[in-house]
């Protein structure tokens, strides 16, 4: 109404005077109701076509859109393995900081997992202990091995030097005897000083690699256990928590509720634009949003991203192909805008739809001076006419409460 409203005033309304001054033609006597067709003919169809023109340049270079939402991202209060509620620390609709504790579960089963693992390091502790006896009592063996090893050899030595001096004083099978002995002691010197490097192979390498296992195990152990009590983990409000003592809560199937963030909502508004936009919506344009939630309220915003890819064309490996007659419904330009003044949209809560509006902006090439004249023209042309749509704007967000709670019989 108002594009024809303003387009008529330099077509219909100079069609008029000049048959009103020029040709002497009256309303109500030549221009009646069934002649006004053919007396303002050409104004009246001037008029729509200028009408049409306009209405395009408005809503192709200033693009509007009602699918506009404050989107925000929830965080679902789970725990990573299933159990049986034991204790709770916070209320229903609590708010919460980060860390802070929310509920615990049964954590018999891991109490008794991580008692265990104590008492496997404090064992291997206690084996590291015993093993450095072992070796002092190794020591000593081999010392008292080497001293037996060493008279028997003397003794053989001392009988060999005899038989030397006179073969009738010591019988050949005494040295026989002794020469086994000898044998026999350094078998029993190689057996202790094996034995010891077994000791000392425990110390340094076996019991410690037992003791790091058993050390991690416990690490393990605690970590099972301290998964049985849940953390916020971010800053925000509880939504949904009717969690109570006694209840099995399951990562896949029940969630204890539902955590808002603080900043839930709060930073941008995401917009859907045509796809025939795609060639004007750019990063930095402009932009005014009246949001449902804040009637008569226009707040302005700045497109600070638009997405590169339609949601609508996204695929999904599956077993089936992909008929693009299936997308019966084109999908829109994804972009995201924030407020260009700080707490612009505060008091506007979380997931309230909005209508937005998006002006192009041709300050940076109308200060080009090799511009042309008609284009220069035309770029003027262009950014006055997004006043328009600023005013239906306006409107739009004057006759919200009207609209909503008037007009749709609610």
């Amino acid at each position: 109404m108002i594009e024809v409203l303003l387009c008529s005033v330099v077509t219909i309304l100079p069609d008029f005077l000049f048959r009103r001054f020029v040709q002497g033609k009256q309303i109500g006597r030549e221009i009646t109701l069934y002649s006004v067709w053919f007396e303002l003919r050409y104004g009246i169809t001037t008029c729509l076509l200028l009408t049409i023109a306009l209405l395009t340049l408005i809503l192709y270079f200033h693009p509007s859109t009602k699918s506009a939402i404050s989107f925000y991202r929830t965080v679902p209060i789970l725990p990573e393995g299933s159990g049986r509620v034991e204790d709770i620390y916070v209320g229903f609709r609590d708010k919460v900081k980060a860390g802070q504790r929310l509920f615990k579960l049964d954590s018999s089963e891991q109490e008794a997992a991580l008692e265990t693992a104590r008492l496997r390091v404090s064992e291997i502790s206690a084996l590291l202990e015993a093993a450095k006896t072992d070796l002092a009592a190794a020591d000593a063996r081999i010392q008292e091995a080497q001293s037996a090893y060493q008279q028997a050899v003397d003794e053989l030595d001392t009988k060999i030097e005899l038989q030397r001096r006179n073969a009738s004083v010591v019988a050949v099978r005494d040295i026989e005897k002794l020469q086994n002995i000898v044998e026999g002691r350094r078998a029993a010197v190689s057996a202790v000083l094996a034995s010891k490097q077994s000791v000392e192979a425990q110390i340094s390498s076996v019991l410690p690699a037992q003791q790091a296992t058993a050390e991690a195990t416990l690490a393990e152990a605690q970590v099972e256990l301290d998964k049985t009590v849940v953390y916020a983990g971010v800053d925000g409000t509880l939504e949904q928590f009717t969690l109570r003592k006694g209840d099995i809560v399951n990562p896949f199937m029940r969630p204890a509720g539902v955590l808002i963030p603080v900043e839930a909502g709060r930073q941008a508004v995401v917009a859907g634009f045509g796809q025939i936009e795609a060639q004007v919506i750019k990063v930095g344009m402009t932009a005014e949003a009246s949001c449902i939630s804040k009637p008569m309220t226009i707040i302005p915003m700045v497109v600070t991203q638009v997405q590169e890819l339609i949601a609508a064309g996204q695929v999904r490996g599956s077993d089936q192909l992909i008929d693009p007659q299936q997308v019966t419904t084109p999908g829109t330009i994804t972009v995201f805008l924030e407020p260009l003044f700080k707490g612009g949209i505060d008091g506007v809560p979380p997931g309230s739809s909005c209508i937005v509006n998006a002006y192009t902006n041709n300050h940076d090439l109308l200060a080009d001076e090799g511009l042309s004249t008609s284009k220069w023209v035309f770029l003027h042309v262009i950014d006055t006419v997004g006043v328009v749509h600023a005013l239906i704007l306006r409107i739009q967000a004057l006759l919200f409460p009207v609209q909503t709670l008037v007009l749709s019989g609610h």
